[in-house]
Order: C-alpha cells, then structure tokens, then sequence
C-alpha cells in the first residue's frame, strides 16, 4: 500500500477511512459487530488512518445515543499502534444547522472527551472542525500548540479552512493537514493547493465520491424517497434532474474506468491522488466490498496528462449543483 506524508512527519496510507457513515447520516447506526469486523477488516486491508468526529452521533433503536468515536476506539484499539486517528471538535448538530464554538474551553473539554471515547492516550489528527467567527485563528491555534505540548494530540488540522484562516493559524502552530471537499463535481479548493505547498500542509479530501454519486450507481434515485433518514435523498446531486444534467460526468468516469479496467470510484479517487502527492481522499462505507474497492484505487496511476486531460473536460462541463456547495466552473 503506497503511504503519504501529510504536513512534514504524517504517514498515512494513500486512501483512508472516513467513518462517519457508520452511525450518522444515514437510516440508522449500522450494527457494532458488524462494523467491529469491518474496522479490523480494514486494518487488515491496508487503510492506516480512520477519521471520525465528536459530533457524528446516531439515535440507536432503543433510544440510546450511538457515538462514532466509541465505535471507532473500541474497534480499532487492538491496532492502536498500528494505526492513525482523527478526529474533530468545535461543532455541535443543533436541529437544523450546525453550531460552532472553538473556544478554548470547549476545545479542551472535547478533547478530553475523545480521549475516553477512543479509549487512547492521544489523538493524532485533532481537526477544528469548522471555522467558529467568534473565535480567530491565533486562539484556536494556540490552544492547539497547548495540547500538543501536553502530549493529548500530535497534529492539528483545519476542515473547510480559507487562505487567510489558515496562514494565519500556521504562523502560531504548524497545521498539518486541512480536511476539506474535493471531487470532480467540486473543485473549488484545488485554488488552495499553492499555500498547501508553500506552508507543507497536506490536504484530506472528504466526500470525494460527492456521496457516492461518483460510483455511478444511483442512476435511480427513488430508491432513497422511503428512507427521508438517509441524507443523500435531500441532496441536489441526487435528484431526477441532476443525474441528467451530469450525464457527461458519469460518461467521463465510465469510459476512462474502462480504458483502464477499473470502477467509477477507483477512477474518481485515482485522478485525486494523481493531482498532488499530499491529497489523501477518505471515501466511507458500510460495506467491505466497497472499501476494498476504494483502496485499490491506490494502484491506478493515471499520469499528469491523464489528469489535465479530465480536468479540461470537466472545466467545459455543465454540472448539477452538488451538496456542499456549487461546482467550481
């Protein structure tokens, strides 16, 4: 399995796990059994980075809260030294919208909350998770710096983090990596990839399937109208008319996955990995299959022309609307 290097001293295999999905966002938390397996599974595979968060919680049958930290900590502590962990703090899910506070009470307290959550002494990859206006970056980053001298954390990052955000908080503490969406339907923060290079940041690229819809597999989008829980049956890129409009994508990723004998996914996570040595996409499932799937994506290199040439047929392309944000043309 090919490793990179976020920031100066991170080594990460090529493709993480993003675990998100295991307890939230979609109709329920999966079964703790099944995804126990499938963490240890993934350890086995190759994957070495399992990115989670304080706020991804789910509602677990009989009422109780399932945390994704506790599933990821229990699961994975067997391989504690064998693997990385990331995790995030400073937002709470307050209904229907997203509260932040990067107070440095509030960072302190959830970083001791995730300590006893992910049953660990110390997190590797402690994000902030997204920019709180009330607090400036040279706060958050000297609160970090605090931790990292007492040893609760190794490395910080920034998620959804602008330029001036971000230089402004590496010039107190180091940021190792920013975690940030990127897919073909979403590019606008490839115009960060300069200050990434210039300051050695890496850059952790979430939703790189734009939610599965670079699989091309949900052609058919009634199959999410009977489960109103699954987030993916609000988001623009899913409806009738947007899998029209982006008909020439999905064309795009088949016939190249063709030309090279592989899937949708492995192509839209190979022309990622091919844009910079420093981007580490961490595409999430539920299923082995999938996960197996997207780790192999790391064997296929398509070359700097390769690259361009997708790029340019995307810059001329007419997209739909993608959850996050617009696409970047």
């Amino acid at each position: 399995m090919e490793n990179r290097i976020l920031g100066t001293d991170l080594v990460v295999s090529a493709i993480d796990l993003g675990c998100m999905g295991m307890t939230h966002a979609s109709d329920a938390p999966a079964d703790v059994k099944e995804m126990t397996e499938l963490l240890a599974e993934a350890v086995d595979m190759g994957y070495t980075m399992f990115d989670t968060a304080e706020c991804y919680t789910g509602i677990n049958p009989d009422g109780s809260t399932a945390y994704n930290e506790e599933l990821v900590g229990a699961a994975l502590k067997p391989y504690r030294d064998k693997i990385v962990l990331a995790t995030k703090c400073g937002v709470k899910h307050m209904g229907d919208h997203l509260e932040m506070d990067s107070s440095r009470a509030t960072i302190r307290k959830s970083v001791e909350g995730s300590l006893r959550k992910l049953q660990t002494d110390h997190i590797d990859l402690y994000y902030q998770h997204r920019i709180d206006p009330k607090v400036t970056p040279e706060e958050v980053a000297e609160t970090m710096k605090e931790l990292i001298q007492e040893g609760k954390i190794t490395h910080w990052g920034i998620s959804e983090a602008n330029e001036d955000y971000l230089r402004r908080a590496d010039a107190v503490c180091h940021v190792t990596a920013i975690q940030n969406r990127l897919s073909m339907m979403y590019r606008d923060y490839e115009k960060l990839f300069p200050v990434l290079e210039e300051r050695k940041i890496g850059f952790v690229a979430f939703s790189p399937l734009a939610n599965g819809f670079l699989t091309a597999c949900y052609r058919d989008t009634s199959k999410f109208e009977h489960s109103p829980a699954d987030f993916r049956s609000t988001m623009p890129q899913f409806s009738e008319q947007a899998v029209a409009q982006n008909a020439d994508l999905l064309a795009l990723i088949e016939n190249t996955a063709c030309e090279k004998n592989a899937s949708p996914a492995q192509i839209s996570l190979a022309w990622m990995l091919g844009k910079r040595p420093y981007i580490v996409p961490i595409p999430g499932s539920r299923k082995e299959s999938r996960i197996r799937e997207n780790l192999k994506a790391a064997e296929i290199k398509l070359t700097k022309e390769e690259v361009k040439k997708i790029d340019d047929a995307l810059d001329q392309m007419t997209m739909s609307e993608v959850f996050g944000g617009h696409h970047s043309n």
